[in-house]
């Protein structure tokens, strides 16, 4: 692994390179928020131990009930997905939720992390730095919050960076291999020694990533919307934009006056355009999206 110093620079830069992708506001922002906030998931759940990848969850989110119960990962997923839309500073409130959602026991500390993200946001120090103490900070409280304080990271980075929007980053890396130094080989945690350089590292790799699937999600973005013209339905303008918003989409969750029948068609005719992927792989119960 690089310096301290390294690590420092090149997540600067990539951090950078983000901030100015994120202020052309690009249309297709919100799935590509959804889609970092999946992935973050899907992370989170493999190191609370539990067996759910991307495909089940999106199975999980997209087919339950909307009153149901979504269950310990579907919870997890429930988090990052507000945290990826979210527009407002979190109270103890929110911060309590996602606690619960990872299964950590804050015991009455939520104000306080609450009122470290509001006050550390308007700080000093430099940006990572001020993410890095956050980080100490909420382990200190609880040895067991490392899922939590990497979250919290992301919200404090969105507020002093300006982002509108905070954007999961640090959880969609951090099972990389290169974070694993030493011996036995295991990835430095908030607190510990070699941490700083490791949240660095994360950021770095975390933003490429990010920066690599907006590539991905604009050429896709500009296909889907080259395709309105072909499209007769009255709704297509309606789940033109429920697509370029959302990880994925069954045609049943975008609401309007098309029939069962008529939805399925055009998500159909999406496909066959090329504008649109269907995600599961299956012939029915299918998924959509960019």
């Amino acid at each position: 692994m690089a310096t301290e110093a390294d690590s420092f620079f090149h997540a600067g830069a990539s951090l950078a390179a983000l901030d100015a992708f994120l202020r052309t506001e690009p249309v297709f922002a919100g799935v590509w928020r959804q889609r970092l906030a999946i992935t973050a998931a899907a992370a989170t759940v493999r190191l609370v131990g539990r067996r759910e990848d991307v495909g089940a969850l999106r199975d999980g989110w997209c087919f339950r009930a909307s009153d149901s119960d979504p269950g310990p990962s579907g919870h997890i997923l429930k988090v990052w997905r507000q945290l990826a839309q979210s527009r407002s500073r979190w109270s103890g409130e929110d911060i309590l939720k996602a606690a619960a959602a990872f299964g950590i026991d804050l015991r009455g500390g939520e104000g306080e992390l609450a009122t470290r993200l509001e006050v550390g946001a308007d700080g000093d120090m430099s940006v990572l730095r001020t993410v890095i103490e956050l980080t100490d900070s909420v382990v200190a409280q609880s040895a067991q919050a490392e899922l939590l304080a990497l979250m919290l990271a992301d919200r404090m980075l969105a507020s002093i960076m300006g982002w509108p929007v905070p954007v999961p980053l640090l959880m969609t890396q951090i099972g990389h291999a290169i974070l694993r130094v030493g011996e036995p080989r295991r990835r430095p945690r908030p607190g510990e020694g070699g941490w700083p350089r490791t949240l660095a590292t994360i950021y770095a790799l975390a933003a490429t990533a990010a920066l690599d699937l907006a590539c991905d999600l604009e050429r896709r973005a500009h296909v889907l919307r080259a395709a309105v013209p072909k499209l007769r339905a009255k709704q297509a303008g309606a789940v033109i934009m429920a697509l370029l918003d959302d990880d994925a989409l069954t045609p049943s969750m975008v609401l309007g006056a098309m029939s069962d029948r008529a939805q399925r068609r055009l998500f159909d005719r999406l496909v066959d355009l090329g504008a649109v992927r269907e995600l599961s792989g299956r012939a029915t119960f299918r998924l959509y999206g960019l």
